[in-house]
């Protein structure tokens, strides 16, 4: 039986102490962010990384992305940051935006699928920022559900899927965008969009004015 929090009606964030020590020492939560419900663990936990995979029944060779509270969390797990990935971040966190970085050699490869870049994303959910905050590390958090399924944006739909599975369970309610956030990496001075979500190409325009998608 996993532990069940709601914070629907009363935002308590201290309850959320228990649920970061759970990740930071390797367990599995499902928690809220602004975009969709993620399940989340230690970024730097090899093995409960690979535990998400397989709850998940997730390619090994599709990468999961860090969730962070701050930039210097970013340092930990990035390097070789341009000024433009910079001002992208400085533009759109935090928020439904993810980036594609240079990863360090803390980062577990399977995380990456073997690859040499990580995405990395400051969530502005209240929630999520507080979790990863308490827990001190960052977040390796893709969608809670089974691949290939919709995201999920309410407990009802994510429990059929892991109750009993994970170790902490966290409601809040109905996600706010229920959009999966937008994915963008920068390759020879120039964005890509690889995934659009709520923050548009038009938006990363206004930053920089080549954006190809």
């Amino acid at each position: 039986m996993n532990k069940y929090i709601d914070l629907r009606n009363n935002l308590d964030l201290e309850e959320l102490k228990e649920p970061a020590k759970i990740i930071k020492d390797g367990g599995i939560v499902i928690f809220p962010t602004e975009t969709v419900y993620g399940i989340g663990t230690n970024g730097f936990n090899e093995e409960s990384v690979r535990k998400i995979y397989e709850l998940k029944k997730r390619d090994f060779n599709k990468p999961i992305s860090l969730l962070v509270s701050n930039m210097e969390m970013v340092k930990t797990v990035a390097e070789n940051i341009t000024n433009l990935e910079r001002a992208l971040m400085e533009q759109f966190w935090p928020g439904p935006f993810t980036i594609i970085l240079k990863k360090k050699k803390i980062v577990p490869d399977i995380l990456t699928a073997n690859g040499e870049t990580v995405g990395v994303r400051m969530p502005s959910g209240i929630i999520a920022k507080q979790l990863i905050e308490y827990a001190g590390v960052p977040i390796a958090t893709p969608s809670a559900n089974i691949s290939g399924n919709p995201s999920g944006t309410n407990i009802d739909d994510i429990r059929n899927d892991f109750e009993g599975k994970v170790d902490c369970i966290i409601d809040s309610g109905i996600s706010e965008l229920g959009v999966a956030s937008t994915i963008v990496k920068v390759i020879d001075g120039i964005p890509h969009v690889l995934r659009e979500g709520t923050i548009t190409k038009k938006q990363i325009q206004e930053v920089v004015s080549k954006v190809i998608k």
